[in-house]
């Protein structure tokens, strides 16, 4: 990965949610880099891989399971982590994501605290800063 490059890729498309986000993971020690659509998550890690995708499910112009499906597809890629985090809670949306490869899913609303926990362990690297539930 190139210096400079973010440890974190957030996909979301819902400002407050996104905003918060940044703020929480930023706190923690990481360098983030945000985009609000599936296309544009997928131009932005094949330009420059992230340590994990944080990303939403319900997006415009690519939903999060097609992105997760191109991600694994590519070989740079295919063992990236990517962590679900969506509002939607249903058992079906965890199995499929399961299926496609995620590799952890969180479901809105969540706490701060579990967000930072699930980056650090699936990039196994701690946060510099927990931020308050």
């Amino acid at each position: 990965m190139a210096s400079g490059s973010p440890d974190i890729l957030i996909v979301e498309d819902e400002p407050a949610i996104l905003t918060s986000l940044e703020f929480i993971l930023q706190h923690a020690g990481w360098k983030t880099h945000s985009v609000t659509d599936g296309e544009a998550a997928i131009k932005s890690v094949q330009a420059g891989q992230p340590k994990i995708v944080v990303l939403d499910l319900m997006l415009p112009r690519r939903n999060g399971f097609e992105v997760l499906k191109v991600i694994r597809r590519q070989p740079a890629t295919k063992e990236l982590p990517v962590l679900i985090l969506t509002a939607k809670g249903q058992q079906q949306d965890k199995q499929t994501a399961r299926e496609l490869g995620a590799s952890d899913f969180i479901t809105k609303p969540y706490a701060n605290t579990d967000v930072v926990e699930a980056v650090a362990n699936l990039i196994g690297q701690p946060p510099k800063a927990i931020p308050a539930p």
